[in-house]
């Protein structure tokens, strides 16, 4: 039975956690499956709770963290090589920066057989200085040289992996998009939608528009706070926007909040009768969604963002930057209004023509759950992955009988 030994960065919400827990628990019976983690930041909502729902047992490395530390990097370093020793893994599959460089390092240091890194997004631009991001860049073409296979999670990631950032060439990649349980954003929408618009005080003829994820720079909220102004200003509909999601830039956001006449609520409020609302992390997105008209991405820089998917499967109408692989995963016009990153006339005018139009919205958001559904299932991510694991371990075990 081939051994799978997993490397995440975090159990914190987000896209990386749902496809590696998904993957480990739903690989064929024929692969055994460990899934080692590192430790989250103290401003992201655990999701721990799903690897708990999925009944999965997880390994943690604490010292592995998002951010570079040098003495904590060596000793979570060490501490995966330990680990792949014990479990003698046929396969080390690592997910996102930090695991991708140590769990590589280590996996080839003792020789794995099949050592395979998951690109969600990359921190190649929009993250750091040009210095930083140049070593960021020569550190992953190295790593590359050591890797087996490395999957992008869209053609477009893809491209920029291998002609903007030259990470590699292109027969070492694969693309394999992600893969989620999307039935729920389907199921009881009616319920689910009143639970969430009582919750908030929402009336029945009110827009509610809403921005899910990390409040840290590079998702650039800013600009869906300008875009929100916008369409107060220029609307006579009732409106309603929900920052969902918590981080670094929250007093940032809330101070621009007020500087532009936004009233608003917390999640420490009891009634919401403001424009705006901060409810910090929740888990019930499902819910959160059925509750919302539009949903909106204000990125810099994005991989696959697992809440226009999840928009798309509970028929939600979108504005987005176009960014990354947003492109690949919306039909632009038909489930999404995209605007380039730096138009911000654009995106506020595409904001106010779907709160505006109420037509439109319903168009938009009529066929978006079966394009997703089709193509973002987890059946499919686990069947594309399977067939990559047995694909390398077959070049594997050729070349060693040809070696020999």
């Amino acid at each position: 039975m081939p051994k799978v030994l997993r490397i995440l960065n975090r159990l914190a919400v987000g896209g990386p956690v749902l496809n590696a827990t998904l993957l480990s628990k739903y690989l064929p019976t024929a692969f055994e499956t460990l899934l080692v983690v590192g430790e989250k930041e103290h401003h992201e909502q655990s999701a721990s709770f799903i690897a708990k729902d999925l009944g999965l047992d997880v390994v943690i490395v604490p010292q592995m963290r998002r951010a570079i530390h040098p003495v904590d990097d060596y000793k979570a370093y060490h501490e995966l090589k330990k680990i792949i020793k014990e479990f003698k893994p046929d396969i080390v599959h690592t997910h996102a920066s930090k695991p991708g460089v140590l769990g590589r390092l280590a996996a080839h240091s003792v020789n794995v057989p099949a050592i395979i890194h998951t690109f969600h997004g990359h921190s190649f631009h929009s993250y750091y200085n040009s210095i930083a991001s140049n070593f960021f860049v020569r550190a992953e073409r190295y790593l590359a040289n050591k890797s087996s296979a490395i999957i992008a999670i869209s053609e477009t990631q893809k491209k920029e992996l291998t002609e903007d950032f030259r990470i590699a060439p292109a027969e070492k990649f694969r693309v394999i998009p992600l893969g989620l349980d999307l039935d729920k954003f389907g199921e009881r929408q009616p319920e689910k939608r009143e639970k969430f618009r009582s919750e908030f005080d929402i009336a029945d003829d009110e827009i509610a528009i809403g921005i899910i994820g990390r409040l840290v720079p590079v998702k650039n909220h800013y600009l869906f706070l300008k875009a929100v102004a916008f369409v107060l200003q220029n609307t006579s509909k009732k409106v309603k926007a929900f920052i969902i999601g918590d981080g670094d830039t929250r007093a940032a956001l809330e101070k621009t909040a007020r500087q532009s006449g936004i009233s608003f609520s917390t999640e420490k409020d009891q009634r919401h009768i403001h424009p705006l609302v901060f409810t910090s992390w929740r888990s019930d997105v499902d819910v959160i969604n059925a509750g919302l008209d539009i949903v909106a991405l204000t990125s810099l820089n994005e991989g696959t963002p697992v809440s226009l998917i999840e928009a798309q499967a509970a028929n939600k109408p979108i504005v987005s930057t176009r960014v990354g692989g947003i492109s690949d995963i919306v039909i632009e016009g038909r489930t999404a209004l995209l605007a380039d990153v730096t138009d911000t006339a654009m995106f506020c005018k595409h904001l106010l023509n779907l709160v505006e139009d109420d037509g439109l919205r319903a168009k938009m958001g009529s066929d978006s759950s079966y394009y997703v559904t089709k193509r973002f299932s987890y059946h499919r991510l686990v069947k594309d992955m399977s067939e990559l694991y047995y694909e390398l371990l077959s070049e594997k075990i050729t070349a060693n009988a040809v070696f020999r």
